[in-house]
């Protein structure tokens, strides 16, 4: 965002919820204009929120009394804070919009996994979602969830839906160390790719350019499947590229966790990214990202 649509937001109070690794990189965009609180569950960051700038706040999304103080705090949050590991609903977004004032923005950054497998189909914002997984369930709940407090509390929200996010600390270097195999040309997927530094933008220029209400694709241009985004990192840091195995014979050796991620193949447009929040990427594939790297 340029400095003049800042300058009138000024010192006004904004909460982030989940400041890991891309909250992080948000401070920097946001600390200079806003009175920027960060909510953490672990006191020991506290010292590294403080010195980007950041008023950390120690509180547990999944103990709601701790929150209590926070109530009407900011009337914009950035809701980073993915739901908990089990169960069918998302209750610690439930337990944030409990404190939530009214007409406060929110910004959600929710998961491309809440379509479930699209065979490989090319979509914009208007497929229906379709979760496959109890993960994509909680993400699909937490989405409803916050519709439903923007309609109570006059609220504006957008929900920004992420695939995986990548950067120069977030590479499969060591599955690829591994030699952890990959699927057959003909039976692998689709995925779909944000740099960490991009989403961070996305998620700035949601908060001054979203239409409310609205959903966005936060991916980049690129078209790779997963064995192929595999084979260009390894070629960059002169690794071995992972071997291709079929669908049957790697089911035999991954975790079904690991094989849940390469069941689902989708390919995200992100037109309405480009058009609405007027964002060009810095790295508008993850080859340039890598080229850039070499460089």
């Amino acid at each position: 965002m340029n400095k003049i649509s800042l300058q009138k937001f000024a010192r006004a109070r904004l909460l982030i919820v989940g400041c890991g690794d891309v909250g992080m990189r948000l401070l920097p965009l946001l600390t200079p204009y806003f009175r920027v609180y960060a909510l953490t569950s672990q006191p020991a960051r506290c010292a590294e929120l403080r010195a980007l700038g950041a008023q950390p706040l120690v509180a547990d999304l999944d103990q709601p009394a701790t929150l209590r103080r926070l109530r009407g705090l900011a009337h914009t949050v950035l809701h980073l804070a993915p739901p908990a590991a089990h169960g069918a609903q998302d209750q610690r977004t439930r337990h944030l919009t409990a404190i939530l004032p009214e007409h406060a923005q929110v910004v959600y950054v929710s998961t491309t996994g809440v379509y479930g497998d699209c065979g490989g189909a090319r979509f914009d914002e208007s497929r229906p979602v379709a979760p496959a997984t109890a993960r994509a369930q909680r993400r699909v709940d937490a989405e409803q969830v916050l519709r439903q407090w923007a309609r109570r509390a006059s609220g504006r929200l957008s929900i920004l839906r992420v695939p995986g996010i990548y950067a120069a600390e977030r590479l499969p270097l060591q599955r690829l160390q591994a030699g952890t195999p990959a699927l057959l040309g003909d039976e692998d997927v689709y995925t779909n790719h944000i740099h960490a530094d991009d989403l961070a933008r996305i998620i700035v220029a949601a908060m001054f350019r979203a239409r409310p209400q609205r959903v966005y694709h936060a991916v980049d241009d690129s078209a790779m499947k997963m064995g192929e985004y595999f084979d260009a990192v390894a070629d960059a840091y002169g690794l071995a590229r992972p071997p291709r195995l079929t669908r049957a014979a790697l089911r035999q050796v991954v975790t079904p966790a690991l094989l849940s991620f390469m069941s689902e193949s989708r390919q995200l447009e992100n037109g309405r990214l480009q058009r609405e929040l007027g964002l060009r990427l810095r790295y508008r594939t993850v080859a340039e990202f890598l080229a850039h790297r070499q460089s």
